[in-house]
């Protein structure tokens, strides 16, 4: 292991947040997450599945759809951070971009719905994936300009769990309700509208006290990404994301085409796996984000989390059957939580520029964006090559290796004094 070097500047010394933060906080990110992956995983292949004997048409028609999302949203991500921070003295920085981003997302869900068609549901997608990744990048930005590092790991365990948490819940709501395509996507409206705008208000945005000048900023933008660690480890934070988007956004139609499950008992299944899987990146999440923030070796736990990832994907492609993909899911939640938590800590830590929070927070927001727009289209790609999904696994697992050892590549930043009481 590579010996603890200092690999940020000196950041401020930043208070302790209660609990009330931090809940409010977990809402927002469940919110987020809910409205985000319910229509990856459920409604968006339901929208787009289709005859049997055509089915892989519906898989690269889904296939796109995600992959022009994700385009929209490694663009609008960085582009939103960056104008947040440079608010002029005096103006809130984060609280009006998380409301912009969360009425968008709320517009362009309904719209989604009522849309026919992978041209139509595509351009509306884009319009989700907007919103969402301006107010992700808003919320982000909390975590490094009101959290010391030893909360840093709680709050990135905030945003894993309630990511698995998020799918289960609505998911859950759509199956057990059983709501259709068009009033599945009115309920995400509804959430994202309420719990969203109600999270950007409670949560604490002081007002800017300097601006930044927008030609300094881009020079630092070339400094960041010329940063050693922070570079290898957006890399390994985009191979690794890649390798779970193609193991999870095809989950459907694997139980549908892979497994030959009739529609309902395909979807009664996924919503058993979700359910599994979800129960383990919590218990990943809490457990790694707290051992992170006592240890403070983060890079060691984002490594070995990679190899758990890499482990799911072995076992599905080996034993294709419901019972192995239960197990499977199991192995993802485990490795999946363990890398989204600590993984963003140890991203939070190594950011190079205090002033630029939200846009550098941005960048590693879209390696997680960037993986959900590769992830699928490469997925489609490898279907239709060799007419099965076996193929889809091991490379997801391959990639989640390999995204592991590029992690590995990134040196582990000294750890802040603790913060004043």
């Amino acid at each position: 292991m590579s010996p603890a070097v200092p690999a940020v500047s000196p950041m401020p010394s930043f208070r302790r947040v209660g609990p009330r933060w931090m809940t409010v906080f977990t809402l927002a990110w469940l919110a987020i997450w809910t409205v985000q992956l319910t229509p990856v995983q459920l409604l968006l292949p339901l929208q787009l599945d289709t005859a049997e004997d055509d089915w892989i048409s519906g898989v690269i028609s889904s296939g796109f759809v995600l992959g022009i999302g994700g385009l929209a949203g490694i663009v609008a991500g960085p582009v939103a951070g960056a104008l947040s921070d440079r608010a002029r003295v005096g103006r809130r920085r984060r609280r009006p971009w998380a409301i912009g981003g969360v009425l968008v997302t709320a517009v362009f869900l309904i719209v989604t719905g009522f849309s026919e068609g992978p041209w139509a549901v595509g351009a509306a997608w884009v319009g989700v994936s907007i919103g969402v990744s301006v107010s992700s990048a808003a919320f982000t930005a909390l975590i490094a300009d009101q959290l010391p590092t030893t909360q840093r790991g709680a709050a990135a365990a905030a945003v894993g769990s309630s990511q698995a948490v998020g799918i289960v819940l609505g998911v859950g709501l759509v199956v057990l309700l059983g709501l259709g395509i068009r009033d599945g996507y009115l309920l995400l409206a509804a959430v994202i509208a309420a719990v969203g705008t109600a999270a950007a208000l409670l949560l604490p945005d002081p007002p800017a006290l300097v601006r930044t000048q927008p030609g300094k900023s881009d020079r630092r933008l070339l400094a960041s990404l010329r940063d050693r660690d922070f570079a290898w480890m957006l890399s390994g934070r985009l191979v690794t994301n890649i390798g779970n988007a193609l193991g999870t956004a095809l989950f459907l139609f694997f139980l549908l085409h892979g497994l030959h499950q009739e529609t309902t008992v395909a979807q009664d299944n996924l919503l058993l796996l979700i359910v599994v899987y979800t129960l383990f990146v919590v218990l990943a999440s809490v457990f790694t984000g707290v051992l992170s923030d006592r240890t403070g070796n983060r890079r060691t736990l984002t490594i070995l989390a990679t190899f758990v990832q890499a482990a799911s994907g072995i076992v599905i492609a080996l034993v294709p059957t419901f019972e192995a993909t239960m197990f499977a899911a199991a192995l993802m939640g485990l490795g999946y939580g363990a890398f989204s938590t600590v993984g963003l800590a140890f991203a939070a830590d190594l950011l190079p520029d205090e002033k630029d929070h939200a846009r550098d927070l941005g960048i590693v927001y879209v390696t997680a964006a960037l993986g959900q727009l590769i992830g699928p289209v490469l997925g489609a790609g490898l279907v239709a090559l060799v007419g099965g999904f076996w193929l889809v696994f091991v490379v997801a697992a391959v990639l989640s290796l390999v995204g592991g050892g590029l992690t590995a590549l990134a040196r582990q930043p000294a750890r802040d004094p603790l913060p004043q009481p």
